[in-house]
């Protein structure tokens, strides 16, 4: 039975520590269910993402979808930094790995990502993510913050990452619009 719990820095964050089954021939792990998340939608699409060591993706964020991330292979630093305005946890940042840990073990440990909490990982290894949502691909909910924001205050674990033109380009915190407010419907 995987142990999932809500996160006490950020608000709608649920970690999972699923249960991993083994023997001499591998491994079986259930990384997901829809159950274990009592607020969570059913995710309807499920991307892969392969990183080379020193990249950082993100922060992306989204006003309508929620994202649930597991890391199969290699070792991801999670960086996840609630934006939502009223919230009880806005302006709290957390940090996680995903995947092979510092110390030679592996962590099979996922994590689901409300709306409104920005997100990214930078790709410590060579690393594959995967990764559901529970809304199509909308290029009106695809927005950002900037990765080294010293309000977000985030520690990547690298020192001159590689990045996207996009994510370079990304606003700091106070120079974006707060859009995200918790009365509000985040269904379009």
């Amino acid at each position: 039975m995987a142990e999932i719990t809500e996160s006490d820095t950020i608000a709608g964050v649920h970690i999972v520590d699923p249960s991993v089954h083994g023997d001499e021939r591998g491994i079986f792990v259930e990384t997901y269910r829809r159950e274990w998340f009592p607020n969570g939608r059913e995710m309807i699409q499920a991307n892969r993402g392969d990183r080379q060591a020193g990249c950082i993706v993100g922060l992306h964020y989204h006003l309508h979808q929620a994202d649930y991330w597991y890391v199969p292979f290699g070792r991801a630093r999670v960086v996840l930094h609630d934006l939502r305005q009223g919230s009880a946890t806005d302006g709290n940042t957390l940090e996680l790995d995903l995947g092979e840990q510092a110390d030679g073990s592996f962590s099979h440990r996922g994590v689901f990502i409300p709306p409104g909490v920005a997100h990214g990982f930078a790709s410590l290894t060579d690393m594959t993510i995967t990764y559901l949502v529970d809304g199509y691909y909308n290029p009106r909910d695809e927005l950002g913050v900037a990765w080294d924001d010293p309000e977000i205050d985030a520690d990547w674990g690298l020192t001159e990452p590689t990045l996207s033109a996009r994510d370079g380009a990304n606003p700091r915190r106070a120079d974006i619009e707060p859009m995200w407010q918790p009365h509000v419907s985040l269904r379009t």
